[in-house]
């Protein structure tokens, strides 16, 4: 819904909206059949309003720190080049500052979209996208901190498009392991990785094909001898009538191949095992996906965050989807991961618990 009202009506009608939780008939009711504990953390979705697009997460000295696309929030808070906004528990969250002082020069122009955080030896490296919409040479970047707030100094490209010959080369994903760096990247012209130089500053070797052009914004969580590849699917940007969804594969080795619980090779076609979806019917939430790294409470359970859009306001008043961070908690059954109904949860629910 696109409104036209006065700046000052779009105030009153925001303030509304954060004061009751974002929509007074989901707040006051109990979560999905399952006991609300009163004495403990509970939370309704959104966990952070208006917008968090494409969340990244990393934690630091007991506490959560997210990011996400530069956005422009309007009267809601105007704009931001990645914004930062922290947490002690993942429900209750805070807008810190900007990630960038100012925005990297390698490339004359184009948004810092889909930031990916992950602390390396202490420090916080984070891979960026640099793109216009439509661009025909969109690239990745990394810039580095020495603290989880920043400032986040640019290092430069890493790659373009037309370097590593893979278009729209958008939406990195750094997964490190035994002390080797591999970049995972793709936006619907297949989903790539390459292993990194030490320095992680270039792409060293051949890059592998490891999914389809169905995909983008994709992470790998590894559990129990698994690799999991998360990816989104779908039209990300068109309000409530979105059509973004997570579709997850797993494979024995990081780079695949990937497949489905029918043993679909992500590679070969538009398979992946579904794992979140827009809420069916009128209400609920559209579009959600781009999903950040697991994040595991200290009773062991697994949760997800990533962004989705009210149905009943899901653009700002300046025409900026209005896409908001969500949490939800992640069920495993026989080694497969599930939202809830697949669909995010639109009441109240018992939150993480962290000691």
């Amino acid at each position: 819904m696109r409104y036209t009202h006065s700046v000052f009506v779009n105030i009153l009608f925001i303030w509304g909206l954060v004061g009751c939780g974002g929509n007074k008939e989901i707040v006051d009711k109990p979560g999905n059949g399952t006991p609300i504990d009163s004495t403990a953390l509970t939370y309704v979705n959104p966990v952070f309003q208006p917008v968090l697009a494409d969340p990244t997460i990393v934690e630091s000295d007991g506490f959560f720190y997210a990011y996400g696309t530069e956005d422009n929030w309007g009267v809601e808070g105007g704009y931001h080049l990645v914004p930062v906004v922290k947490s002690k528990n993942l429900v209750k969250w805070t807008f810190q500052k900007d990630a960038f002082v100012k925005k990297p020069v390698w490339k004359p122009q184009g948004g810092i979209w889909a930031p990916d955080v992950t602390v390396v030896d202490g420090k916080f490296l984070m891979y960026y996208s640099f793109s216009t919409w439509g661009d025909v040479n969109p690239g990745i970047g990394l810039a580095i901190a020495d603290n989880p707030e920043g400032p986040f100094i640019d290092q430069g490209k890493v790659f373009n498009s037309a370097e590593i010959k893979v278009d729209n080369s958008i939406d990195p994903f750094l997964f490190v392991e035994e002390g080797v760096k591999w970049l995972f990247w793709g936006s619907f012209h297949g989903i790539y990785a390459v292993r990194l130089s030490n320095d992680g500053l270039h792409a060293e070797g051949e890059k592998v094909h490891v999914a389809y052009n169905h995909l983008e914004g994709v992470y790998v969580h590894k559990r129990n001898g698994f690799y999991y590849l998360f990816g989104s699917q779908g039209t990300c940007c068109e309000g409530a009538n979105s059509t973004y969804h997570v579709r997850v594969g797993r494979s024995t080795e990081l780079l695949g191949p990937y497949v489905d619980k029918a043993g679909n090779d992500l590679l070969k076609g538009e398979y992946g095992e579904l794992f979140l979806k827009g809420n069916d019917g009128a209400k609920g939430f559209a579009g959600p996906g781009h999903s950040a790294e697991i994040i595991t409470d200290d009773e062991g359970t697994d949760w997800q965050l990533y962004h989705a859009m009210l149905k009943s306001y899901a653009v700002l008043s300046n025409g900026t989807n209005r896409r908001s961070l969500m949490l939800d908690k992640i069920i495993w059954e026989d080694n497969w991961p599930r939202i809830e109904g697949h669909q995010p949860s639109i009441l109240r629910q018992n939150g993480p618990v962290f000691n």
